[in-house]
C-alpha cells in the first residue's frame, strides 16, 4: 500500500489519487455495498415522497435532514482551514446542490430509464476529470472495468429504452449533473484524506442548502401533507443523504474517484431489486446478463494499480 501526497491548497479545485493502491479490501467492499444499497433504495422513497410532495420540496427534506443528522455527530463539527472552506461549499454546490435540483426538473420529459443510463456515466466522467486534474490516465484494468460496468448498466435498462421517449432538453439536464458529480468525485477525494468525511460533508451539504432552498420553497404550495410520503423523507435525508454521500467521500478518498464511484454501477441493481421484491416488478433476461456484467466491470475496476498515481502538480 502507498499513501500519495495530499496536494496543496493552491488550486481549486483539485483533487488526489487514492491511499489505497491494492486491491479492494473487506472495507472497501462493505463501504461499497453500503453506499449501493442506500442510494438504490432512495428511488423508492422518492417515488413514496413524490406523491404527494413537490420535486423541489423532496430535494430540500432530504438535504436538510442529511445535514441535521451529520450535525449531531461531534466528529462532523470539527474544525476545517479556512482555505478549505471555498472547495468544501464547491463540493456541496457540485456534488447535491446543483445536480439534486436538476434531476427531478429533466425527469419531467425523459424516463427513468434515460436517466438511469445517463446517471451511471458518473464512473466515466470521474474518471475523465481525474485524467485532467492528476494528468494521468487511470489504470488499464480500471478503465477495462468502468467501461465494461457501463455496458452491463446499458443491458439492465435495454428493455425500459426500446419504450423510452427522452427530450433532448432533459437528458442534456442529466449529462450536466452528471459531469458535476465526476468533478465532485475528485474534488472530495483530498478533503476527506485531509479531515475526514464528517466534516466535509456537513459543510458542503449546509452549502447545499442554499442553493434548494429558493427551488423548494417555490415547491411548497403545490404539495401536501401526507404520512406515507413524509415518512419516507427520514430515510432518504438521513441514511440517502447524510450517511451515503459520507460513506461515498470516504470510499473515494481510499481507493480515488475513478475505482470508488464504480458503487454508482451496483445503484439501479439495488433499485430492480426492490422492485421486485417490494412492486413484484419483472425482470427482462437482458437485466440478468447485464448484472454479470457489472459484478464483472466492478471486481475488474476492484483490482489493485500496479503505479502510484502522481500528485497533481502546483499550479
Amino acid at each position: 500500500m502507498s499513501t500519495p501526497q495530499v496536494p496543496g491548497r493552491q488550486r481549486l479545485p483539485a483533487t488526489a489519487g487514492g491511499t489505497n493502491l491494492d486491491d479492494f479490501g473487506t472495507a472497501e467492499w462493505l463501504l461499497l455495498a453500503a453506499v449501493a444499497a442506500m442510494w438504490g433504495s432512495s428511488f423508492l422513497f422518492m417515488a413514496i415522497g413524490l406523491e404527494s410532495l413537490r420535486p423541489g420540496v423532496v430535494t430540500l427534506a432530504r438535504i436538510s435532514l442529511g445535514a441535521a443528522a451529520l450535525a449531531v455527530v461531534p466528529r462532523a463539527r470539527r474544525a476545517v482551514d479556512r482555505e478549505d472552506l471555498p472547495r468544501i461549499a464547491l463540493l456541496g454546490v457540485i456534488w447535491m446542490g446543483i445536480p439534486l435540483t436538476l434531476f427531478p426538473v429533466a425527469q419531467q420529459w425523459i424516463d427513468s430509464s434515460v436517466a438511469g443510463i445517463l446517471n451511471a456515466g458518473m464512473p466515466l466522467t470521474t474518471a475523465a476529470w481525474a485524467t485532467v486534474l492528476l494528468r494521468r490516465v487511470p489504470g488499464r484494468r480500471a478503465l477495462l472495468g468502468l467501461a465494461l460496468g457501463f455496458v452491463g448498466i446499458v443491458a439492465v435498462f435495454l428493455p425500459e429504452l426500446a419504450e423510452s421517449r427522452a427530450n433532448a432538453l432533459g437528458s442534456a439536464l442529466v449529462v450536466g449533473a452528471v459531469f458535476l458529480y465526476g468533478l465532485a468525485a475528485n474534488v472530495a477525494v483530498p478533503l476527506q484524506q485531509r479531515y475526514g468525511a464528517l466534516p466535509v460533508l456537513w459543510r458542503a451539504q449546509l452549502a447545499a442548502l442554499v442553493v434548494v432552498l429558493p427551488f423548494g420553497l417555490y415547491s411548497l404550495p403545490g404539495s401536501s401533507f401526507a404520512w406515507g410520503p413524509v415518512l419516507a423523507m427520514l430515510p432518504l435525508g438521513v441514511l440517502g443523504t447524510g450517511l451515503a454521500f459520507a460513506l461515498m467521500a470516504t470510499l473515494v478518498g481510499r481507493v480515488g474517484g475513478p475505482r470508488g464511484t464504480v458503487a454508482i454501477y451496483f445503484v439501479p441493481l439495488v433499485a430492480i431489486g426492490l422492485g421486485l421484491a417490494v412492486r413484484g416488478e419483472a425482470i427482462a433476461p437482458s437485466a440478468l446478463v447485464g448484472t454479470a456484467l457489472v459484478l464483472a466491470g466492478a471486481w475488474l475496476a476492484s483490482r489493485g494499480e500496479r503505479t502510484a498515481p502522481e500528485a497533481a502538480p502546483p499550479a
